[in-house]
């Protein structure tokens, strides 16, 4: 079949029951569809349809084959099952009912405190971990991540990321449990979707060629970001729009936001405990000058 995509004949949908475009390829096919759900079907009772045990395993399972980094897994996968700590996370997620709905909620965290404590008791003396350490495991965390979306879509169940358990540092960690080198990288709630909820249309993205550089990095002139604009809301059949006011609307509502300025404060209280002081003579301190062995990135998948 031609690669470029073609629409398939009026009714067609997946296995989970989404109208699609289809290039022929079922992967591809999955990722051009999926879009967040944050409503879900329910049942006889007006529960929502729960994921079984089953099919739970074998996401968490699908989660745990992704690409990590010198195969250290720098992640853990905190699935919330309490209700409590659902209503709670719920709440500290900017008051967000559909989370404690959610049939599956999980929490990925960047998990540098798993290997410390291994290193230690295996009597390596191991140093604190690091920026470095953190960059890697929310790296490996948010790959993991993915897995499981791209695993529950083939169960037609949809995901929504919940980017807000960034927020509320001092009370995530609470109610998490979560030692000083663990972050929560990323939320996933996963859950069978309302009929309304697929057959909502996705969102236009970006052009690619406002996103993809060849070589090298280059920042975009002010025309360009305009055009990039409204590319997209042209596809969202919004051409005439006024690109400064929205721009400055968005800007207002997201990037200046309250709850964007208590993400980065929270941010700020998690990276503390990797960014201390070196002590004088320790690796750090004689790390410009240390080269790495040719098997240090060995196993990297």
């Amino acid at each position: 079949m031609n690669e470029r995509a073609c629409m398939t004949s009026a009714g067609d949908v997946d296995a989970g029951g989404y109208p699609v475009e289809t290039t022929g390829n079922a992967v591809l096919d999955t990722l051009e569809h999926r879009s967040s759900t944050r409503a879900f079907a329910r049942d006889d009772d007006d529960r929502p349809v729960a994921v079984t045990d089953e099919r739970r395993a074998a996401i968490l399972h699908a989660a745990s084959r992704a690409p990590s980094a010198g195969a250290m897994m720098m992640y853990s996968i905190v699935s919330i099952r309490e209700q409590a700590t659902l209503d709670r996370l719920a709440d500290l997620c900017d008051h967000q009912p559909f989370i404690a709905d959610a049939p599956v909620v999980l929490v990925f965290v960047a998990d540098c405190q798993r290997w410390y404590d291994g290193f230690a008791a295996a009597g390596c003396a191991p140093r604190p971990p690091r920026e470095g350490d953190l960059l890697l495991a929310a790296a490996d965390a948010a790959i993991a991540a993915q897995n499981t979306v791209v695993a529950a879509e083939s169960f037609g169940l949809g995901s929504c990321y919940i980017g807000d358990i960034l927020e509320n540092c001092e009370d995530v960690r609470s109610a998490l449990a979560l030692p000083p080198y663990a972050v929560p990288a990323a939320m996933l709630v996963l859950g069978r979707p309302t009929q309304q909820q697929r057959e909502r249309r996705k969102p236009a993205r970006f052009d690619a060629r406002y996103i993809v550089r060849e070589n090298r990095y280059r920042r975009m002139t002010p025309e360009e970001h305009e055009a990039m604009y409204r590319a997209r809301e042209a596809a969202e059949g919004r051409a005439d729009v006024d690109y400064a006011a929205r721009m400055q609307a968005f800007c207002a509502r997201k990037y200046n936001s309250v709850f964007s300025r208590e993400m980065s404060r929270s941010a700020a209280v998690y990276l503390r405990a990797f960014s201390a002081q070196c002590t004088p003579g320790t690796e750090e301190g004689n790390a410009r000058g240390v080269r790495r062995t040719e098997n240090s990135h060995a196993g990297t998948d």
